[in-house]
């Protein structure tokens, strides 16, 4: 698969990366150090190839890396704190989740097989390469997949309008929390496994915020740093 971005390229594993493609009117050293001091292998181009080869903002950089390999549910048992995201479609929301939850050192992150947002050039470049240090599970039925946490200990929050503050809310150390859909929100048969619902208290005129914004403001409510 193809990925762009300076920063993603240095965040990248080495061994993962194929090809890189380097625009003739960059001259980056660091970047140049790195493909030195791993051996990759790299061509000089124009921008115009590099524009015809992703549509994002590369920065002069393009490269070709192995495809995203996707982890099992016993992969983050040990995991403390999840996120569940029940069928984001939109790329970039899904890259800021990503960068969000790395940044909080939350390690894991369940997606849906169906319906979903995969691991995408435009995910890896929102999420500026983090991508690499969060453990992205596909999973077939979510509903299935919150009982199986229900009965590992898991608290699992689901997030809605209608919920309760989140600010009175006193988490546990062993908590998952569900960001519903970009327009749909949590699916009902979602909603109905979940052990409670919270919501993000608004005083302005509008009532509902961004998948990913939304995200960020309550995972580090919920003590996603902790």
């Amino acid at each position: 698969m193809l990925a762009y971005g300076k920063n993603v390229l240095l965040m990248t594993n080495p061994k993962e990366i194929k090809k890189v493609y380097l625009s003739s009117s960059k001259n980056d050293q660091e970047v140049k150090q790195f493909l030195k001091e791993n051996k990759i292998h790299f061509v000089i181009t124009t921008n115009a190839i590099l524009n015809k080869m992703c549509k994002g903002n590369h920065q002069g950089i393009v490269f070709e890396r192995e495809e995203y390999q996707y982890f099992e549910l016993k992969d983050i048992s040990n995991e403390d704190f999840i996120v569940i995201l029940d069928h984001i479609e939109d790329p970039h929301n899904f890259g800021a989740i990503i960068r969000t939850s790395e940044a909080a050192g939350i390690k894991s992150i369940i997606i849906p097989k169906d319906r979903s947002v995969s691991i995408n050039d435009t995910v890896i470049k929102t999420s500026v390469g983090t991508t690499n240090n969060v453990k992205i599970v596909k999973v077939t039925n979510l509903v299935e997949t919150i009982k199986k946490l229900q009965k590992e200990g898991y608290f699992i929050y689901g997030t809605d309008m209608d919920g309760t503050d989140l600010r009175t809310i006193d988490f546990p150390k062993k908590k998952a929390l569900i960001i519903g859909n970009e327009g749909k929100g949590i699916s009902k048969l979602v909603r109905d496994k979940c052990d409670e619902i919270i919501m993000i208290p608004m005083i302005g005129q509008v009532n509902s915020l961004n998948a990913s914004v939304a995200a960020g403001i309550i995972i580090f409510k919920m003590g996603g740093l902790s």
